[in-house]
């Protein structure tokens, strides 16, 4: 998003040598714990060639580096949470550890862990690592805050992306963004309630006088309306005067990276590419993963569905579980199950329609049960099923997909995979009474991104997502 300045340098040198002090001591640690701590018995009491070991160590703590550097760990800034890079951080520990086990047959050497070595290395080097880059996180997390020099941003458009763009800029330390102002793309539009009035600074046919300038480091554009020729203008200009140009692509008329071109004697045809979940070995392991998730769920919950059973008895009448006709894959409607939250005559008056906060259709039981996700836990059986993923676009009613199909271009889009106990959009609470085309964004950017890894990020901030849990 912005030029690349000497303390993301910094900061990437930094990660370097902290990967490297992190995966050698992990090393270390496993070759402790294996042969001189006591709690493994050693083959004939033998003990390994310690400078042999260190050696071989050093060595694939190289790899590892490699590994860390393919997988785009060292490039900074690095943004978002800690927890958002734990999934990387497990898949390159995994990856480092299995080339571990190969380096032998590579090298057609003799130097070689032995397995159980190998399999506590695979924990020891994660603490480790996870240890490390936490300490690293907190410390960048320090150094851009307390930086001197700024990114000093002008945004195109005025509208409500504008303004969450603002406020995710400044939100976010190691961007080290100043907003400059506001340029208008229309002259109709009345702007979002919270730019003031002195934050815009003209029309966007204006940019060439607020770059001459001076003081602007990169322009933004928002508004997704603004024509062809005009933004390419617009890049142009700011290449001229090396002004960094990003825009917000408008994500529910250009779908930025499913675009696929074929040739048919000579003649281009451009459509849509397939989503990673049609391809046969994405769906295989993805259905692997739920059988597993959801076996272990189920595990899990069944101690918990009998406490909770118990007190939805006793807090009012009616059966435990609550079955509901909800649209899946392709469109299809399947029996959803979920623990009873509200009264059995809940919907008797009204009809379908959204849960409010502080509903007073809940039960008091019902109420504790949707603050932690407790009332989803029958889903594991329909993930066990078939008819659900672990992660994926919240199932709809039919009564609101019929209603969103002819309202919401593309809506239907979010029905080519199984829906999810879990989803993309409700870790970042958008769930129940919220904006159906922000929630379909999110949706969309998760079937066009898919990857286990992701799943895996999702499942790990399902754990605290709260928000709009009501």
């Amino acid at each position: 998003m912005r030029r690349r300045d000497s303390l993301d340098v910094f900061a990437s040198v930094l990660a370097v040598t902290g990967d490297a002090f992190g995966v050698y001591v992990g090393f270390l640690l496993a070759i402790q714990i294996r042969f001189y701590s006591g709690w493994i018995p050693l083959y004939r009491g033998i003990k390994p060639d310690l400078a042999a070991y260190g050696f071989g160590a050093a060595l694939a703590t190289g790899f590892f580096l490699l590994i860390f550097r393919a997988l785009k760990l060292y490039v900074r800034p690095q943004l978002g949470r800690f927890e958002d890079g734990i999934p990387r951080l497990v898949r390159a520990t995994a990856l480092g550890v299995l080339l571990t086990m190969t380096l032998p047959f590579v090298l057609r050497s003799d130097l070689a862990f032995s397995r159980t070595t190998v399999a506590l290395s695979l924990v020891t080097i994660l603490c480790c690592v996870l240890i490390e880059r936490y300490l690293l996180f907190r410390y960048e997390l320090h150094l851009y805050r307390h930086r001197k020099t700024f990114n000093r941003v002008l945004i195109l458009g005025v509208d409500s992306v504008a303004a969450r763009l603002r406020h995710a800029l400044q939100r976010e330390p190691r961007l080290a963004c100043r907003i400059a102002g506001f340029l208008r793309t229309t002259g109709t539009d009345a702007p979002d309630p919270s730019i003031r009035p002195d934050e815009i600074l003209g029309s966007h046919t204006e940019l060439t006088v607020w770059l001459d300038r001076g003081g602007i480091d990169q322009v933004i554009l928002t508004d997704g309306r603004l024509g062809p020729d005009q933004t390419v203008d617009h890049m142009v200009e700011c290449e001229r005067r090396l002004v960094v140009f990003n825009l917000v692509p408008d994500l529910f008329r250009v779908l930025t990276n499913k675009v696929d071109v074929q040739t048919v004697e000579g003649i281009p045809l451009l459509g849509m590419s397939k989503w990673p979940l049609d391809l046969f070995w994405n769906r295989t392991a993805k259905r692997a993963e739920d059988i597993l998730g959801s076996l272990i769920g189920l595990l899990v919950a069944v101690p918990v569905l009998a406490i909770a059973a118990g007190f939805i008895r006793r807090s009012s009448a009616g059966s435990v579980f609550y079955p509901q006709e909800r649209c899946g894959e392709g469109g299809r409607s399947f029996t959803l199950y979920k623990l009873r939250t509200m009264r059995t005559d809940a919907e008797s008056a009204t009809g379908p329609v959204w849960t409010q906060e502080d509903d007073p259709r809940r039960t008091r039981v019902g109420t504790f049960l949707r603050r932690y996700n407790l009332d989803e836990l029958p889903q594991f059986w329909n993930i066990l099923r078939g008819d659900m993923s672990l992660v994926g676009p919240r199932p709809e009613r039919p009564f609101f997909v019929e209603q969103f199909r002819e309202e919401i271009g593309r809506y239907m889009w979010r029905h080519v995979s199984k829906p999810g106990l879990t989803g993309w959009a409700q870790v970042n609470g958008l769930r129940g009474n919220t904006d159906i085309r922000e929630r379909l964004a999110y949706d969309l950017y998760y079937l066009e991104n898919w990857s286990l890894a992701l799943d895996f990020k999702i499942l790990i901030k399902t754990l605290y997502s709260r928000r709009n849990a009501y």
